[in-house]
């Protein structure tokens, strides 16, 4: 009875060295997955404030002036005036739709007479 313990004993010990070697790789090729992804978050970042402070250049008031005056006969532009602005009842807003009443209740009826006895 012996030796089939210490067999199993062996075999188990091998069964849970293998896993541990696999649990190992497995640990590694995550860990180097979330180095990539946080890589790629730093990249994505970057670029995104790159962008933002290429958008705040490109529309400083000054240049857009610029650019309004250079291009007016071209564009067809006007100088905004009161009068282009309306107010907010003039918006034709849609009539909203009521849902219609499918199971309607009877709430007029007599009021029963009260009891004398109390």
């Amino acid at each position: 009875m012996r030796p089939v313990l210490y067999v199993l004993s062996f075999l188990a010990v091998i069964a849970l060295g293998f896993w541990a070697y696999r649990e190992n790789y497995a640990t590694q090729a995550a860990l180097k997955e979330v180095e990539g992804l946080q890589r790629q978050i730093v990249d994505l970042r970057e670029a995104l404030s790159v962008q933002r402070a290429e958008w705040a250049y490109l529309n400083r008031p000054d240049r857009l002036r610029d650019l309004t005056t250079a291009n007016f006969d071209r564009l067809g532009l006007l100088p905004m005036e009161p009068s282009q602005f309306g107010a907010a009842a003039q918006v034709a807003y849609p009539k909203a739709k009521l849902p219609e009443i499918s199971n309607s209740t009877d709430i007029q009826g007599t009021l029963a007479a009260p009891e004398e006895g109390l």
